[in-house]
């Protein structure tokens, strides 16, 4: 049930906090562990056995389509069923929509996706961190800002 305006009657825009950068960027360093064992799993054995089994070696770009196409599965798949990754549920994470800070469309968590690996770049080289620090008036990285998503901390259930 979603809260409803009293003088309009309009939905009220749940009350979400954005995640601090300091918080998401240690998230994503921790996100590696994950994605290196799915990569492992998914990526390498099978690449491995067909060497190994059937003396073939698949060309660059479909090594790259595979990890690319692997890694989306699971981002996307981890992230359609709450919103978290692992590395995001330790991090008291998730990923909403920024317009509604409603959970974030199957669309958007595609396009995420996509985005993120030019974004990595960017926030890799510097620029995108830059941008992300100093000039975005959210704090959010680009590939959150072009999906129309953001990062929102969760708060915890205290004991009690």
């Amino acid at each position: 049930m979603s809260a409803v305006s009293v003088a309009t009657g309009a939905p009220q825009r749940p009350v979400v906090e954005l995640a601090s950068l300091r918080r998401r960027v240690t998230c994503l360093i921790y996100e590696s562990l994950p994605a290196f064992g799915v990569l492992v799993v998914g990526g390498l054995a099978p690449q491995v056995a067909l060497s190994i089994g059937f003396k073939w070696a698949a060309p660059g770009w479909l090594l790259w389509l595979h990890v690319f196409l692997l890694m989306g599965c699971y981002f996307v798949a981890v992230w359609r069923s709450n919103g978290q990754s692992l590395a995001m549920q330790t991090w008291s994470l998730q990923i909403v929509d920024a317009a509604s800070g409603r959970p974030a469309s199957l669309k958007q968590l595609v396009l995420r996706y996509v985005y993120a690996w030019p974004s990595l770049l960017l926030l890799l080289s510097g620029v995108g961190l830059i941008w992300t620090a100093w000039v975005d008036r959210d704090r959010q990285f680009p590939h959150d800002r072009w999906a129309g998503t953001c990062i929102v901390l969760v708060p915890r259930l205290k004991a009690g």
